[in-house]
């Protein structure tokens, strides 16, 4: 790796621990260029406007949660076991101090919701494909027999997706302890209904 890469990586990971607390349309050049030890001319280089800093951040935020979650996910026996595999890494990921905001995607949802172009059009496609996973798994888990054939997997995944935006609100916004032991038991809930 560059140290052109290297530098970029460092300002990416400033950029995305801050877009968590504040929003990406709050990122700005000036501070992160503070943060991070360089001109804002330097950073601005590496990017060359604020719009394709708040993208690349969320790229950077997508590739990391597909490494940190879903890979080792995948990796956990088919059935149900994977998709408690993907429950709990998600926890993992709003829970992580690299992230001291939470949920950038789940944050960012509520910012871009209504803000067309090339930001929601990426969130928008990167939660879908975070749907399609759990979709996936819960097929999965019908063909392992661990769920009913009838299980409307797309349904099942986007539970699990309301499961995990109530926790992030009670959690972060309500500060309401026991979010996470609610959330748990929703989730216990649906899988118990879930299966065969």
């Amino acid at each position: 790796m560059t140290k052109g890469h290297e530098t970029r990586d460092a300002i990416l990971d400033i950029a995305l621990a801050k877009a968590s607390q504040v929003g990406l349309g709050a990122l700005s050049i000036g501070e992160l260029a503070k943060e991070a030890g360089m001109s804002k001319s330097g950073l601005f280089a590496h990017f060359e406007s604020k719009e394709n800093l708040q993208l690349e951040v969320m790229k950077s935020a997508a590739q990391r949660f597909i490494e940190q979650i879903v890979t080792p996910a995948l990796r956990s026996p088919r059935g149900e076991p994977r998709v408690r595999a993907l429950f709990e890494g998600w926890f993992r990921w709003a829970k992580d101090a690299k992230l001291p905001g939470g949920c950038l995607f789940i944050a960012a949802a509520t910012e871009l919701d209504d803000q067309p172009g090339p930001l929601r059009d990426y969130l928008v496609s990167s939660q879908r494909d975070w749907l399609a996973t759990f979709a996936h798994a819960a097929k999965i888990a019908v063909d392992e027999k661990h769920f009913r054939a009838d299980l409307d997997a797309d349904k099942f995944a986007r539970r699990v997706y309301s499961i995990f935006l109530a926790y992030h609100h009670f959690a972060r916004l309500l500060r309401m302890r026991d979010a996470e032991t609610q959330a748990r038991d929703e989730f216990e809930s649906l899988l118990a209904e879930s299966r065969v």
